[in-house]
């Protein structure tokens, strides 16, 4: 099988025979309701969107003959259908994935480069005899990257005014990867710049425009119509809460059975269900097709190949990353909740707006329901049932668990170092317990464990705070009569600190827990070799429970202060 990875070029799959599994049904499902002017369809990335508006601008674009290509796929049984459409009508496809910068000028100049690569696909009207002098000097203006922004705003619209008046009929409009420019926007400071230069190019391509057929657009979040459509009447949104659309973007089982059984691969079912399945659109049960296809080319070229995580490097984090500065405690507690394998209930808002996200920590859950990170629970298996407008949210599959286990949770661990220290650091050198109990807790909320709160965690946690600050942390290193949990060492100071730390069963077992802590330092004399080497030594005896903690300290440090 020769699997097209990281290919989304319908005609360039079609002809040179490579795996395609048919979601031309697409088409059948678009003409349906073919009186509606403007359809928006999200889905998380890479599952399969660039490649559907591919198929679709094939099929349409009245330049091309596309009847090979579609031999023997689904949409030719409706022959009816594909007399009336195929081929027959002029089609523009743009895609705004591009369209990024650290500054506007930056991502403006992207967004110029795209249009005019758009209007040399269509250079072919500088021949026509339908359209004004007036017009290709325009068109050549915009071709080459020296129009105004006036100009650039109405490009779209201008574009399908001249293919309606050269082909003598309206244009389908196929806008693919439309919020990125404004995902970028928000993320680099710019957002209300780019979303006038937006809402002005995708409003007057779509806003009562006698020059439209129909539209199609694609993107991973909804942004609010009243944000970038204003004014667009008859607009319908297709999300994956919604039934409509939802087998054509990623694959249901019975397309996973059938890649399996030709490539000979039915014994790999099980692990790529755990891996890559657990995606709800709708009323269907999904595969990522991005990971599915990665995971099949690999086997077939080493059939000991394991499942990895090919969707993590594919996708934009930056929305999903800025969240993490303003985590509070709820926040790190719900992820721990789904890291443990349960759900959460949230309410899921569907029409965001890119200037409003850090409002509401509903967002968050939004997004990370809308991207593809958590998915819904079946209703079935909930008790108690939900009420209206809630939205049970779990962890999809083992890929995004590795994903949350690994990256989500380093952010909120770098997060937690950017806490300014200073006071913490203070405490341990002054042997102030009590300031240092404070500070301990402030930073332990803002962490995530899961796996029960294993003493692991706390040793990795105690070390954390220390590292990156100038001070080298040691794990179980041999002092006197045993092993120390951790200690921290400021050689410039000639200062160390010993941590024996505990795990009390209770949170009214803190308190005994720091004195048994005390009493292990005391008794296997881990102070006696640090003595010799640095003029102070403090000992720390510290115990936790979950999210909380206690410190205690003898009355000062050992040796010369």
């Amino acid at each position: 099988m020769m699997i097209p990875v990281g290919i989304s070029d319908f005609a360039e799959i079609r002809r040179n025979g490579y795996y395609y599994v048919d979601k031309t049904g697409l088409v059948c499902e678009l003409l349906r309701t073919s009186s509606v002017k403007v359809t928006l369809i999200t889905r998380p990335r890479r599952f399969g969107k660039t490649l559907g508006m591919r198929m679709l601008e094939h099929f349409f674009d009245i330049r091309r003959d596309s009847r090979a290509d579609f031999a023997g796929l689904n949409v030719q049984k409706a022959q009816a259908l594909c007399a009336e459409w195929m081929n027959q009508w002029p089609t523009v496809f743009l895609s705004f994935k591009n369209v990024d910068g650290l500054t506007f000028s930056s991502a403006y100049g992207q967004l110029v480069y795209e249009i005019a690569d758009l209007y040399k696909e269509h250079g072919y009207l500088m021949e026509s005899s339908r359209i004004s002098k007036e017009e290709k000097e325009l068109f050549e203006a915009l071709k080459t990257r020296v129009a105004g922004e006036t100009e650039v705003k109405r490009s779209i619209q201008f574009l399908l005014q001249l293919l309606y008046k050269h082909y003598g009929k309206p244009v389908i409009l196929l806008l693919d990867e439309y919020d990125v420019p404004l995902a970028k926007a928000s993320g680099h400071g710019y957002y209300e710049k780019m979303l006038e230069v937006m809402r002005s190019m995708m409003g007057t391509s779509v806003k009562d425009n006698r020059f439209l057929r129909f539209a199609v657009i694609t993107g991973c979040l909804r942004i609010a119509k009243e944000s970038i459509f204003t004014g667009a009447n008859n607009f319908v949104s297709d999300t994956i809460s919604s039934t409509r659309l939802d087998e054509y973007f990623g694959f249901t089982q019975a397309e996973i059975d059938k890649i399996l059984r030709d490539a000979a691969l039915g014994a790999q079912a099980e692990e790529i269900k755990k891996w890559y399945d657990g995606y709800h659109f709708g009323d269907v049960d999904v595969y990522c097709p991005w990971d599915v296809m990665n995971y099949v080319h690999n086997l077939q070229m080493n059939p000991a190949a394991k499942p990895a995580g090919y969707w993590k490097n594919t996708s934009d984090n930056a929305i999903i990353r800025s969240f993490i500065d303003y985590a509070g405690g709820n926040i790190s507690r719900k992820l721990e909740i789904l890291l443990a394998g349960g759900c959460i209930v949230q309410r899921i808002e569907e029409n965001l707006t890119y200037d409003y996200l850090h409002s509401s920590e509903d967002n968050l859950w939004s997004i990370l329901y809308l991207t593809g990170y958590l998915t819904k629970a079946r209703e079935a298996e909930l008790s108690p049932p939900l009420q209206d407008g809630e939205t049970a949210l779990i962890i999809p599959n083992a890929e995004i668990r590795e994903i949350f286990e690994t990256t989500v949770i380093q952010w909120f661990d770098d997060t937690a170092r950017q806490w300014n220290r200073e006071v913490l650091f203070a405490a341990v050198w002054s042997g102030d317990s009590q300031t240092l109990t404070g500070e301990m807790n402030r930073l332990l909320r803002k962490t995530i464990s899961y796996h029960d709160y294993r003493e692991d965690f706390y040793h990795a946690f105690l070390a954390g705070i220390f590292a990156g600050a100038g001070f080298m942390a040691e794990s179980n290193r041999e002092h006197g009569e045993g092993r120390s949990d951790v200690v921290i060492y400021d050689s410039a100071h000639s200062r160390a600190a010993v941590f024996e730390v505990k795990y009390a069963k209770t949170a009214d077992d803190l308190d005994r827990a720091c004195d048994r802590a005390l009493k292990q330092i005391e008794d296997r004399k881990y102070k006696n070799a640090l003595a010799d080497e640095y003029d102070m030594v403090f000992c720390y005896g510290i115990s936790f429970y979950k999210k909380r903690c206690a410190v205690k300290s003898p009355s000062g440090p050992s040796g010369q202060g």
